[in-house]
């Protein structure tokens, strides 16, 4: 049985554009001209492209005069988890203690703390 390529016909741009932001893409250059060995003319060129939360979990710097101490920004560098069972991107404190609100999944640390909770699905 020979094995054929496949593409997934599912994914759009918003996917990739959200993969990108997710995962980050850095570009980075250097273009020399040089006649008879000697440089005449050099480019640097260092480009980012991410998420706010993504280029501060790897330490990018942001532009002067950016805000930084926003409950928007203590929101997005608190530790994120994906669910296990709906892969929805959730606080990690709150995935743990409580569970996942839009599948209903529960950890078993949440079980163990309150033992009444059920799984609905």
């Amino acid at each position: 049985m020979a094995l054929e390529p496949s593409r997934e016909s599912s994914g759009s741009l918003a996917d990739v554009v959200d993969r990108i932001l997710d995962k980050g893409l850095v570009i980075n250059a250097d273009i020399a001209v040089s006649v008879a060995g000697v440089e005449l003319l050099g480019i640097r060129i260092r480009a980012a492209l991410a998420s706010f939360e993504t280029a501060a979990k790897y330490g990018l710097e942001f532009p002067s005069g950016t805000e930084l101490q926003t409950p928007a920004w203590d929101e997005a560098l608190s530790a994120k988890e994906h669910c296990p069972q709906c892969e929805k991107v959730l606080p990690a404190e709150e995935l743990i203690t409580t569970g996942c609100p839009w599948c209903g999944w529960i950890s078993a640390k949440a079980r163990q703390s309150n033992p009444g909770l059920t799984t609905s699905v």
